[in-house]
C-alpha cells in the first residue's frame, strides 16, 4: 500500500503573504497565526502577511514564520482526511515535522525556534561566515576539499546533502571561498555563494546548540504519534530523548535530505507533500527519484487541488 510523507521546507522559503489566503477561508488556519502572536508578544503574522522581506527574513522571524506555514498547512490537509504515515523537515522545518506528529505543542515550538533563531543570529557575528552550494560534485570528494582547508585553519563543511550533485557547504567566510576554489580545481561544475546570515550546520553553530539545549530542557518532548525521519541520521525517531539530542545536534550537524528521502521511498512512501511556501523540497525529491509524486501547498487553489488529487490515487 502506498504512503504518504509531509515535508516541511527551510529558511529560504519563505515569502510575504505566505499563507494568507488560507487564513482568508479557513478559521482553524487564523488560529495559528493569533496563536504565534500570543506566543512571542509580538505580531509575527502582520510580518508574514505584509513584510518587509528584509525584515521576515531575518533568522529570528523567518524560523517561526516558516514554522507557522508549515503546520497551518498540514493542519488543513489533516482536516480533509489526508494524513501523513511520516513527516520530515529540512532544517528548520524539521521542527514543523516534530509539531504534526504531536512531539510539542505549536506553542511550544513557535518560542523554540524564535530562540533558536536568536541564538544562531549570535553565535557568528554577520559577515564572518557563509555558505555556498556545490554542484556536480560527490560527497567524498567535497568532504575532502572541506577537510583540507579546515586543516590549513579554516572552517567549512558539508551542510546540506540536498539530492545527488547539490551539497551545501558552511563556515567561515575566507573558508567557504578557499573550499568553493577548491571545489571547482577537483572538478566541481558551479561554485553558487548563498545570501544567508549564518554558517549554518556548521561547527561554528556549538554555541547556539549548547543555548538551545537549556530552552528544550523547560518544554515538554513526546514521542511522535506519526514517525519522524531525522535530519542527523536518516532514520526513525522513535523516542522524546532522541528527539532532544536531535534538536541540539542538528544545529551544527549536516541535514542528510537526500538520505531522508530515500530512508521514506524504502519505507514505501510514493508521494511527498511540501507543506508550506516554495517548491524547493519537491524539487529534490524530485532529482533524488522521479518515480515518486510529489506536491505542493501553500495557499487555496493548491490546497484544494491536492485533496482532490490525493483523494483519486
Amino acid at each position: 500500500m502506498s504512503k504518504i510523507a509531509f515535508i516541511f521546507p527551510g529558511q529560504g522559503s519563505q515569502s510575504v503573504g505566505m499563507g494568507a489566503e488560507l487564513i482568508a477561508v479557513n478559521e482553524t488556519s487564523k488560529s495559528f497565526y493569533d496563536q504565534a502572536d500570543s506566543a512571542l508578544g509580538f505580531s509575527l503574522s502582520k510580518l508574514m502577511i505584509e513584510g518587509p522581506i528584509e525584515e521576515l527574513t531575518l533568522t529570528y522571524h523567518a524560523q517561526p514564520a516558516l514554522l507557522t506555514t508549515g503546520v497551518m498547512v498540514a493542519h488543513a490537509l489533516q482536516e480533509a482526511g489526508i494524513e501523513p504515515d511520516y513527516t520530515a523537515g529540512h532544517s528548520l522545518g524539521e521542527y514543523s515535522a516534530f509539531v504534526t506528529s504531536g512531539v510539542l505543542s505549536f506553542e511550544d515550538a513557535v518560542r523554540v525556534v524564535h530562540k533558536r533563531g536568536l541564538f544562531m543570529n549570535d553565535a557568528v557575528p554577520a559577515g564572518q561566515g557563509a555558505m555556498a552550494a556545490i554542484l556536480g560534485m560527490e560527497a567524498g570528494p567535497l568532504r575532502e576539499v572541506c577537510e583540507k582547508v579546515s586543516a590549513e585553519g579554516e572552517v567549512v563543511q558539508l551542510a546540506n546533502l540536498n539530492c545527488p550533485g547539490q551539497i551545501v557547504i558552511s563556515g567561515t567566510k575566507a573558508g567557504v571561498e578557499q573550499a568553493c576554489v577548491a571545489a571547482k580545481e577537483a572538478g566541481a561544475k558551479r561554485a553558487i555563494p548563498l545570501v544567508v546570515s549564518g554558517p549554518f550546520h556548521s561547527e561554528l553553530m556549538r554555541e547556539a546548540a549548547v543555548k538551545l539545549k537549556e530552552e528544550i530542557e523547560s518544554i515538554e518532548i513526546t514521542a511522535p504519534k506519526i514517525p519522524v525521519i531525522s535530519n542527523v541520521h536518516a532514520d526513525i525517531l522513535q523516542d522524546a530523548d532522541t528527539i532532544k539530542n536531535e534538536m541540539v545536534e542538528q544545529v551544527f550537524s549536516p541535514v542528510l535530505w537526500e538520505d531522508d528521502v530515500r530512508k521514506m521511498i524504502e519505507l514505501g512512501v510514493t508521494t511527498f507533500i511540501e507543506c508550506g511556501p516554495g517548491k524547493v523540497l519537491s524539487g529534490l525529491v524530485k532529482k533524488i527519484d522521479r518515480s515518486v509524486k510529489t506536491y505542493c501547498v501553500y495557499d487555496e487553489a493548491s490546497l484544494k487541488e491536492v485533496i482532490e488529487a490525493v483523494r483519486g490515487e
